[in-house]
């Protein structure tokens, strides 16, 4: 009996690392969809997000039976109940990938962001992909100093999404009100997708210490003697 609850609760975890995976996928594939103004590719990543959805609810499904199953405590209850926490995130972020790939098919045949700005977006959306693949890594290793990292790395995006603003606000933007308004939109897309991955990171962080990560400084290098 014992070995089949550990057992389900391995399968919780790599559930959460299938969705990792997933929704970081369908950020970069919304990404090039929409650069790219590729309506196939666009609606590929709409539909597939019906898996992470599936794969949350079935998450859900399994950690609730556990939970009345088995009554967990202590660090299993920790795992059961930050797991629910976490699929929410990665299932939020999967909506997010969704919207940028539906901005991508509204605005067909044109691309939604003006050339001058495509390299920024797609920094973005590489940078969203990294940040969910370093999330994956870290629900599978609980290395808590990779987990702290992912807030640090998170910086870099929030400086990507105040050039954005920058543009925009510029008394040259020369691209109307409404491609103001996907930008925008877009620019709070891969922000939020961010911040979701910064969360299952700090949740790991959670489920490993039983402390929440701003209350934890990552571990530096050793000083040195005499200094």
């Amino acid at each position: 009996m014992r070995d089949a609850y550990h057992e389900e609760l391995d399968s919780i975890g790599e559930s959460l690392v299938e969705m990792a995976r997933l929704v970081g996928s369908a950020i970069g594939r919304a990404t090039t969809a929409m650069l790219d103004a590729d309506l196939k590719l666009a609606e590929s990543v709409i539909a597939a997000d019906q898996k992470v959805d599936d794969l949350q609810h079935e998450l859900e499904a399994r950690a609730i039976a556990l939970l009345a199953r088995q009554q967990p405590v202590a660090t299993d209850l920790r795992i059961v109940v930050t797991s629910l926490r976490m699929s929410a995130d990665l299932e939020r972020s999967g909506d997010l990938a969704q919207h940028v790939a539906k901005l991508a098919r509204l605005r067909f045949p044109d691309a939604a962001v003006p050339r001058d700005l495509h390299a920024t977006i797609l920094e973005m959306g590489q940078l969203a992909q990294r940040l969910m693949a370093k999330a994956a890594e870290v629900i599978i290793t609980k290395d808590v100093d990779l987990a702290l990292q992912l807030e640090q790395d998170d910086d870099e995006m929030d400086q990507l999404h105040r050039t954005l603003f920058q543009h925009l606000m510029d008394d040259r933007w020369k691209h109307g009100i409404e491609t103001a308004v996907d930008v925008t939109l877009l620019g709070r897309y891969y922000e939020r997708f961010a911040d979701h991955a910064v969360s299952v990171a700090k949740r790991v962080v959670y489920l490993v210490t039983g402390e929440h990560a701003d209350e934890i400084q990552p571990s530096g290098p050793a000083p040195v003697e005499g200094a």
